[in-house]
């Protein structure tokens, strides 16, 4: 491990209104803020709760401010006391308000003596929004238990009560005890060789914001694979797993040379089971990866390099609220193609870019106007913001941005614009004041301010928006007219040597329903049901089951079964949930399944089945 480094950025101070309301958190900070979390957990397996002490350092920023407001979600608070200056605590009243849907309960305390430090002892419940419980049956193993945080957008107040919105950040200290034989790792530097003997502690020195507090705990092995990396994951998989991100280290370099040093020390993966609700969790010190992107052959490891970037975007510069996600997303999505030009070629970097776009000019139409905008206006939730949006448009955007003013200057501007604002959560206006400066202002005739509104403020997508050339796709979009126009057999396609992105862009641009006769030619010609890549299996069951194929459905629960990750598993639901018969079926395989799903899935699940019931009545 390379020493730890802390770099020296240029410090911008911000005023109090840049940390004004935000709507999905009931936190006060212009009032106090919360600069420290030190927590004491135990993690109880048998009864699927962390019982937690979780002291806050205060900083507080309003001499008449009666009360500290933190987020909850179904905490059980023990007691609450505050520390003076000199150690003494004292017991403080609180309220614990009624559970709001979205947001949990607020929890005020009466601070009149404005303490230096709160202490809350407390417990979580079984079925916390923030964490997933595993019996040892649903991991790969099969020995030992399973638990992991997802934090992401508004659920770390779910397992630990504090100020959770993304405009706070705060450094943290953690000592966690769990049975012997199991690990413990979280968003912080850890130690591969740390032994198995229940007892772990933690220090994150940098200040993150809740969201990226996390934790994973189980039957955790870990494996080198560089300098600054290693992957954790459960010991029939880690092997696998080093080799398939064995290029981390050269990934970590070429995000360097192009945006300036990696802050953060190391960078290591948890490859976790395959309930993990997303592809990949930028977890600072500590990405958290489904087991989906391991196919052998490196194809998906993009997504790697999508949560590398984020040391970046998003970890190092936060946007300060989910209204302003794309700032996190847009900008970590367009570094992960220029990663992945540089470690793996233009070609796949222009392939993802273009099957990207291609995806949101189909389902952006569909959106209301208002999810349309990269800085939405009020009225979105905070889950709902992360949509195709802010990483795709977003993202988009940047390369529009690097088009016009050519790549040397972008690189000199976005280097700069990571450095200036380093460590702090901001808004899309002050990453937008920043770029007028640095940017449109300083290189004059290149891009008028208009057009960079329209990009932001406006829904849809600008008609001039540029768009990567692919002679491969050319030939793929030639090949799959001519397939469904009758004139190319199916065994025909000149798919031997299509890599996951070209297999994927051929199934995407297939009618929405396509005939099923067409569908069986597909099958028999190429064998893709029962395909052990993901993504394509998400693709294709979604086609054959809108084309009335019976014969793919067992294959089809597999996957939806054995996959948990919302983007592979809900088109498949979808698909299905549109014909009463298909809904029934997804219903008796929901009904296995539902145990091994993160509760995210479980809640989006649930809602297509009601829609789909509501509708057909």
């Amino acid at each position: 491990m390379r020493p730890f480094h802390v770099l020296a950025f240029g410090a911008l101070v911000l005023p109090l209104s840049a940390f004004a309301a935000d709507p999905h958190s009931y936190a006060q900070p212009d009032q106090v803020r919360v600069t420290h979390l030190d927590l004491d957990l135990k993690i109880d397996f048998p009864h699927k709760q962390l019982d937690g002490q979780a002291t806050l350092q205060l900083d507080w920023k309003d001499a008449k401010a009666p009360s500290l407001v933190l987020d909850t979600r179904d905490l059980k608070i023990a007691s609450i006391e505050g520390i003076d200056a000199a150690g003494k605590a004292s017991a403080l009243k609180y309220v614990l308000a009624p559970r709001d849907k979205e947001l949990g309960s607020k929890l005020t305390i009466a601070t009149p003596q404005h303490p230096a430090q709160v202490r809350i002892v407390y417990t979580t419940v079984p079925a916390a929004s923030g964490l997933q419980w595993l019996d040892p049956e649903q991991t790969a193993d099969k020995k030992l238990p399973f638990m992991f945080s997802q934090s992401e957008s508004i659920h770390a107040r779910s397992w630990v009560p504090l100020q959770d919105s993304p405009a706070v950040r705060f450094t943290y200290t953690a000592h966690v005890t769990a049975p012997k034989d199991v690990r413990v790792v979280m968003s912080a530097i850890n130690d591969a060789k740390h032994p198995l003997n229940g007892d772990y502690s933690f220090n994150q020195p940098h200040p993150i914001p809740s969201y990226l507090l996390a934790i994973g705990a189980g039957d955790i092995a870990a494996k080198e694979t560089g300098p600054r990396s290693a992957v954790y994951a459960e010991p029939s998989v880690v092997g696998k797993a080093a080799k398939e991100f064995e290029d981390t280290e050269k990934l970590i370099e070429t995000a360097e040379k192009l945006y300036g040093p990696y802050a953060w020390g190391r960078y290591d993966l948890l490859v976790l089971p395959p309930s993990f609700p997303f592809g990949g969790m930028e977890n600072p010190n500590m990405t958290f990866a489904t087991p989906t992107l391991l196919v052998g052959d490196k194809s998906l490891v993009s997504v790697i390099s999508h949560e590398l970037a984020h040391s970046w975007s998003g970890n190092l510069v936060t946007s300060a609220a989910w209204r302003d996600i794309w700032l996190n997303e847009g900008f970590t999505t367009y570094v992960q193609g220029r990663i992945t030009e540089a470690v793996y070629g233009k070609t796949l970097a222009d392939e993802e870019a273009l099957i990207s776009a291609r995806g949101l000019q189909k389902t952006i139409k569909d959106m209301p106007e208002n999810a349309q905008r990269l800085a939405p206006k009020p009225g979105i939730g905070a889950d709902d913001s992360i949509s195709e949006v802010p990483y795709d448009k977003g993202s988009w955007f940047l390369r529009t941005l690097e088009q016009r003013f050519g790549r040397d200057t972008f690189d000199t501007y976005l280097k700069g614009y990571f450095a200036h604002f380093a460590f702090q959560s901001i808004h899309t206006e002050q990453m937008l004041d920043y770029l007028k400066a640095n940017l449109i202002d300083k290189y004059p005739g290149k891009m008028s301010w208009d057009e960079v509104q329209a990009w932001v403020y406006q829904p849809g997508i600008p008609k001039d928006a540029p768009l990567p050339d692919s002679p491969r796709f050319d030939a793929i979009d030639k090949q799959r007219a001519a397939f469904l126009g009758g004139s190319l057999a199916a065994d025909k396609l000149d798919a031997k040597g299509w890599n996951t992105q070209e297999w994927m862009y051929f199934l995407d641009g297939l009618p929405d329903v396509t005939p099923l006769d067409k569908v069986k030619q597909i099958d028999a010609a190429w064998h893709l049901t029962g395909t052990p890549n993901a993504e394509i299996g998400m693709r294709w069951y979604s086609h054959a089951i809108a084309a009335g194929d019976k014969d793919v459905w067992p294959a089809a629960a597999e996957h939806m079964t054995r996959i948990g990750r919302l983007y592979l598993t809900m088109p498949l639901y979808k698909a299905f949930a549109k014909t009463p018969e298909g809904l029934a079926y997804a219903e008796q395989v929901y009904a296995k399944a539902k145990a091994g799903y993160h509760p995210m899935t479980q809640e989006a699940v649930q809602a297509v089945f009601a829609k789909a019931n509501k509708n057909s009545k």
